[in-house]
């Protein structure tokens, strides 16, 4: 059985939506940098191991990394999936793990990279918003894209209310995307996510501004 390490900030509920799916997959550690992050309660009441290593014992963003790397390794995962991971990698560290590393992002990229993405969107006017996975590389939210589900603006929409929304489809898309590559359907070749026919994805939808933005 192939296994998973996944890495966490906070509360992980991405987390959470993929260790309750099933999978036929070992959750072999659930690892933050962060030593109050809850998540790490509800890993550790399923019997899941889990460890900290605390970004901030670190005087860089290297050694962390090289920390990091080695807790992970230990557990010698298939794939390592960052649910909600507030770190920014370095390209050494992102390397090591290249073609068997995944992050969520709650916006449909390339739209709206980085932080604040639900407000951005609204802001801009979009009619639709939504969630991708990609696997990871050295640019922030910039990794080839899997998959991205879209859900649709609707009129008096808050921050909170469209982040409520996509969060559904997070969870909904995240433990899907695991089971694609677990089960050998998902791979990163010549820098494009390739999916076998079973695993088809939602083609990437850009932000469209409404008509009076």
């Amino acid at each position: 059985m192939k296994s998973v390490v996944i890495l966490i900030s906070g509360r992980g509920s991405n987390m959470r939506s993929i260790i309750e799916a099933g999978l036929p997959v070992r959750i072999a550690a659930v690892i933050s940098n962060r030593p109050d992050a809850a998540g790490l309660v509800y890993a550790r009441e399923q019997g899941i191991a889990t460890a900290v290593v605390d970004h901030k014992q670190y005087a860089g963003r290297e050694a962390f990394d090289l920390a990091l790397a080695a807790e992970i390794d230990r557990h010698a995962p298939d794939l390592v999936v960052l649910a909600g991971f507030m770190r920014i990698l370095t390209p050494g560290f992102v390397e090591h793990y290249s073609g068997r590393m995944i992050n969520i992002h709650p916006s449909l990229l390339p739209a709206f990279t980085g932080l604040h993405t639900h407000q951005r969107a609204l802001d801009a006017g979009c009619r639709v918003a939504g969630v991708t996975v990609h696997f990871v590389s050295g640019e922030l939210d910039g990794g080839p894209i899997i998959a991205q589900a879209a859900v649709p603006v609707l009129p008096g929409d808050t921050e909170s209310s469209l982040a409520a929304r996509v969060l559904e489809q997070e969870h909904r898309l995240y433990p899907q995307v695991v089971r694609w590559f677990i089960e050998g359907r998902l791979s990163l070749r010549d820098g494009r996510a390739e999916l076998s026919a079973e695993a088809t994805p939602v083609t990437s939808v850009l932000c469209v501004p409404s008509a009076d933005a």
